[in-house]
């Protein structure tokens, strides 16, 4: 037992020795990067010897064809952050080589050895002797002009804009993320993260900006070292060293050509590289991947180019035995990605059928779906799916997007994506719209015809089927399409089958909006409130002595503005109302009368004329003392009003009266009483007149004049 145990410890490593070596590790990295910096500012004023030198050119090149093959691999431009850095210490390391090498080539002359320059200025050139000497002085003066004019001048440019436009655009990304996040559509971590990639891109494209600059200057200093190097070789060399001047301007124009190449190729493949990162600003994949996706798209391309040149081929002088191979490799190419493209269509055309015959339908499943119900969907009968088929246009998705746009705007809610749904139970042009599964509109639609709406100023009737509009339930007819025009031209409101759906949704929606405010909704939009006005929040939901509302009772508030079309839009007024009353009382009631008099501008701007004038119909004195006094509560604790059966008829029927009345004069229906009656007088009329809005005269804003068209007294009945 005893050697078990010695041989365990002996052999073991303890977690904590891993530990302290991985950070040990850590630290040596650290130490050995902050020490090469040091070392590589250092060489400036240090002389080398030949053999560190070669060493320091070799790892140099090598270095910056890593660069260049790690941007060419790269997914997106900013995942190699760290690139403005290491364009900065390649630049400085690339210089103070090449002043190591000056100091060299002028102190030691003609015994000069280092191999990497002598290798450069001979046998990259391709010859020796003075026909070397001018071959490598061409290209090195080649290899400036294509850096100093091309590459480097058009990577900065296109840094300069990349730049300008990254900053320019941060704005709108970030109130993009807001939007998204406030809608629900991402939560904060998603939210946090991607304003972390925003800021991290504008930082990179602001550093490649200025970085850009490293590649120009390390240019125009090395054209100035390769005059330095030839004028002070052939001084050094005539005057001190007594060489014949031709003989040292051999021998310092030779090594000075070998020096200048050996130095610029890599600074070469840097600003390669470099321009490579700054026009790459929306690849998604590295740029072996972005090339062969965007190169083999089109056959036709590739057949064009091969019949070009086959016919050049034909033409005297060209030849034959270069453009005829060509042709031939270009044709097969261009078969190969055709077959491919025809491959790729039948696999998606066999996929779709796959999907839509796996598409799950709850009428025809023998085992019931457990999921809950959608928050809100649309059925189609067969006769409709054409409206929603990509391949036609799909023209209702399209109007369903805008209208879900609008909601957003005029009401206050985010509405759920909508699921769409063949239902076979339905007739052919039959709509079925369901909210949480249940049936709350229907209709029929005769595809290709278009319903015709007697706004109530045409008094020519048009020949067609006679039917009612299924949003608003007025007169309506069906025409064909030929009849379109005399129907605008005769004054009626024509109306395409995607328009009447989309309409008829919209009333829906407005209709139920608080049926689709749910507790997981109310928390999105308090989660986007929290944002911005965090105190007003927290007031709520903790209160001034720790007892705040609940989820569900903001969620209550809200509902009862919604009910009444109410926008809820302006939700930082609606919160500070409800914290002003919360710590008086938790009756949602109240708290919602409260809210609507914090909405009181909103509210009368949604009822007003353009002259900012309210025209209502007012109560009785004795008619809303009787409404008040009708005030019972039923068992979940809500107020209504309970008139005695006769008075509740004849109440009806003599605001049905003055509601066609105000019609007439094209008013909104519109009842002003007092803040004790409105809520009472709502639920008194909200079964037979729901149209009606009423306001109390602490939701009259100063701003806006009320003119009564009516005063409705039940002595009218008899």
């Amino acid at each position: 037992m005893a050697d078990a145990v010695g041989q365990t410890v002996e052999g073991a490593v303890p977690s904590g020795a891993i530990g302290l070596n991985h950070l040990l590790f850590q630290d040596s990295r650290r130490n050995l990067i902050a020490l090469a910096v040091v070392v590589c500012i250092g060489m400036f004023v240090v002389p080398l010897p030949t053999v560190l030198l070669d060493v320091l050119i070799s790892f140099n090149l090598i270095l910056s064809l890593l660069v260049l093959l790690i941007v060419l691999y790269n997914k997106k431009p900013t995942d190699f952050s760290l690139f403005p850095t290491v364009l900065l210490v390649l630049t400085v390391f690339s210089l103070v080589l090449n002043v190591s090498s000056t100091r060299l080539i002028l102190t030691q002359g003609a015994r000069f050895d280092g191999r990497m320059i002598q290798a450069f200025s001979s046998f990259v050139v391709g010859s020796a002797g003075n026909e070397g000497l001018v071959v490598g002085f061409i290209i090195f003066v080649i290899i400036i002009a294509v850096q100093v004019l091309v590459i480097t001048k058009g990577a900065t440019r296109v840094s300069e804009v990349a730049a300008r436009f990254t900053l320019d655009s941060l704005p709108g990304k970030q109130m993009a993320i807001d939007a998204e996040y406030s809608s629900g559509a991402i939560d904060q971590k998603e939210a946090t993260l991607r304003k972390e990639l925003l800021q991290r891109e504008s930082d990179f494209y602001g550093a490649m900006d200025g970085a850009s600059k490293f590649i120009s200057g390390n240019v125009k200093v090395g054209i100035f070292i390769i005059v330095i190097n030839v004028i002070g070789g052939v001084i050094i060399g005539a005057s001190i060293h007594g060489e014949p001047i031709v003989t040292a301007l051999g021998t310092y124009f030779r090594f000075t050509i070998g020096d200048g190449l050996v130095s610029q190729l890599p600074a070469l493949l840097i600003s390669t590289a470099m321009g490579i990162v700054v026009t790459r600003a929306a690849a998604t994949g590295d740029l072996g991947e972005q090339v062969s996706m965007q190169f083999s798209r089109d056959a036709k391309v590739y057949w064009i180019g091969a019949v070009v040149l086959f016919a050049l081929g034909w033409l005297p002088g060209f030849p034959k035995y270069v453009l005829f191979p060509m042709a031939i490799f270009f044709g097969f190419y261009a078969f190969q990605i055709g077959q491919k493209q025809k491959k790729e269509e039948t696999f998606n055309e066999m996929m779709a059928k796959t999907s839509e015959a796996r598409k799950p339908r709850d009428e025809k499943s023998d085992i019931p779906q457990m999921e809950p119900p959608d928050h809100l969907s649309l059925e189609l009968g067969f006769g409709l799916i054409p409206l929603v088929d990509k391949d036609k246009g799909a023209e209702l998705l399209e109007r369903m997007q805008g209208m879900r746009r609008q909601i957003a705007l005029d009401m206050g809610i985010v509405i759920p994506k909508i699921r769409i749904i063949d239902n076979m139970l339905l007739n052919s042009s039959e709509y079925c719209f369901k909210i949480r599964g249940v049936d709350v509109g229907k209709s029929t639609i005769r595809v290709g015809y278009y319903l015709c709406i007697n706004p109530g100023t045409v008094k020519d009737e048009l020949a067609g089927e006679k039917t009612k509009d299924p949003a608003f339930g007025l007169p309506a007819i069906w025409i064909e399409e030929s009849m379109r025009d005399e129907a605008e031209r005769s004054g009626y409101t024509v109306v395409d089958p995607p328009s009447i759906i989309a309409t008829h949704l919209t009333e829906i929606i407005k209709r139920h909006a608080a049926d689709l405010l749910g507790r997981q909704e109310t928390q999105t939009i308090i989660d986007g409130i929290r944002r911005d006005y965090p105190a007003v929040v927290d007031e709520v939901l903790m209160g001034r002595d720790g007892k705040g509302l609940t989820l569900g009772s903001i969620q209550k508030v809200l509902q009862g503005l919604l009910k009444e079309q109410v926008s809820i839009r302006n939700m930082v007024s609606i919160l500070e109302s409800i914290a002003d009353f919360a710590p008086l009382t938790t009756d949602t009631r109240f708290l919602i009368e409260k809210a609507r008099q914090a909405l009181a501008s909103q509210l009368c701007h949604q009822y007003a004329d353009e002259e900012r004038v309210l025209h209502v119909l007012t109560l009785d004195p004795s008619l809303e003392q009787k409404i008040v006094d009708s005030k019972a509560q039923d068992s979940s604790g809500d107020i209504f009003s309970a008139l005695e059966p006769a008075l509740h008829s004849a109440w009806i029927k003599t605001l049905s009266r003055s509601v066609r009345a105000i019609h007439d004069q094209g008013f909104f229906p519109l009842i002003l009483c007092s803040f004790q009656a409105r809520y009472l007088v709502k639920t008194a009329l909200v079964r037979e007149l729901p149209e009606v809005a009423v306001l109390s005269v602490a939701e009259i804003a100063q701003d806006y004049t009320v003119e009564s068209v009516g005063i409705i007294r039940l002595e009218q009945e008899q």
